[in-house]
């Protein structure tokens, strides 16, 4: 139906809390109550069982500031629940708390879907930690960004409560994380078609093919663990190993397959004969290692590269780049994509940048490299 407001039917439960600091657990958890317009009496009694349900029962009086993350998330979620919507978003609600609290919440949350005490018919929950996907989901679906489209969608069989430790359970993590790092292995293992990417099949331009988020210098120290375990790993495996989750790496998992310094399979990277030689080379070889490969792999900085060489003096204004880039982009993601860039390109001395004058000068040895 057509909206021309507020949807009554939905309620969320935001990342970072969102409570008003000046009213109190109750006062807050009232909101939407107050909002629809229910009699004072009523939205007290509402209120006051929901704070029952998440716990929180002896803390209606306590104002957001005494409470810790976990505890101002739960009064986020009595908030929510309190107006019995049919469908209820989160986005990201675990992800600002610390590990046990989060496992403590998510258990809870569970609880209360199989148990039916949640007065909501459906819950659309925002992630980007995989297991926790596998963990809570009925249906997950996999997105690509710009655009964000939809490359997977997967059913999820396990049977509640779910065991982290099952063969059932790791396969399907390997699976989403294979759709994530090579798209045609992990069509095959869940026996379906190759998933929409987002991206036209043609050549890669800048708006099509975004930069990865990170720094060389972190794409080094991922080369640089991998061949000193001999090349080759589970991304799991490496994330356990490091203290990170999976998706932390994904980015620069990302940067070295776009770079051909290392390719995946399913659940597993390894290097490339590129990266394996960018891995062993002393500082100066590596970067002009990294420079090529960036110029081949990168279509951001080599469009960069290419402008310059063509311009008379060698020299351009970051805004011309800024005005294509938003084309594909909002301001903020197309000023951190030529961030990246710019970063990338003077790690790789491939141009100079003068921030203060917004000016790009292309370097002496990078023309040879296009």
């Amino acid at each position: 139906m057509p909206l021309n407001g507020a949807n009554p039917g939905v309620a969320m439960v935001f990342q970072s809390f969102a409570l008003l600091p000046w009213l109190t657990v109750q006062q807050n958890v009232e909101l939407g109550l107050q909002a629809q317009g229910v009699e004072e009496a009523e939205r007290r009694d509402r209120a006051l069982r929901a704070i029952d349900l998440i716990g929180l029962d002896g803390f209606e009086g306590a104002y957001p500031k005494e409470l810790s993350g976990g505890m101002r998330q739960r009064v986020g979620f009595a908030r929510a629940l309190v107006v019995e919507p049919d469908a209820l978003f989160m986005d990201e609600p675990f992800s600002a708390l610390d590990v046990l609290t989060a496992e403590n919440l998510r258990n809870e949350l569970v609880g209360l879907w199989e148990g039916r005490e949640a007065p909501v018919k459906s819950v659309l929950i925002v992630t980007h930690n995989i297991e926790e996907a596998v963990l809570l989901a009925d249906r997950i679906l996999v997105l690509s960004s710009n655009p964000g489209r939809i490359r997977a969608e997967l059913p999820v069989g396990l049977p509640r409560p779910r065991d982290r430790r099952t063969p059932e359970f790791e396969a399907l993590v390997d699976t989403v994380y294979g759709i994530l790092t090579d798209r045609d292995h992990a069509m095959q293992h869940i026996g379906g078609p190759a998933p929409d990417t987002g991206r036209p099949s043609g050549p890669q331009t800048p708006t099509t093919q975004p930069l990865p988020d990170v720094s060389p210098g972190g794409l080094s120290g991922l080369l640089e663990i991998l061949a000193a375990r001999g090349g080759e790993d589970g991304l799991a495996e490496l994330a356990d190993e490091l203290s990170f989750e999976v998706d932390d790496l994904l980015p620069l998992v990302d940067a070295a397959v776009l770079l051909d310094l290392a390719r995946t399979d399913g659940p597993r990277i390894a290097l490339t004969a590129g990266g394996t030689e960018f891995a062993e080379a002393d500082i100066l070889t590596s970067k002009q290692l990294f420079a090529r490969h960036t110029v081949t792999g990168a279509p951001l900085v080599r469009a960069i590269v290419q402008a310059l060489a063509a311009s008379g003096d060698h020299i351009l204004r970051e805004g011309l780049f800024l005005d294509l880039l938003r084309r594909g982009f909002s301001d903020e993601d197309a000023r951190r994509q030529l961030d990246i860039a710019i970063d990338w390109g003077r790690y790789g001395e491939l141009f100079e940048y003068e921030k203060d004058e917004g000016k790009l000068e292309l370097g002496p040895d990078a023309i040879g490299m296009l």
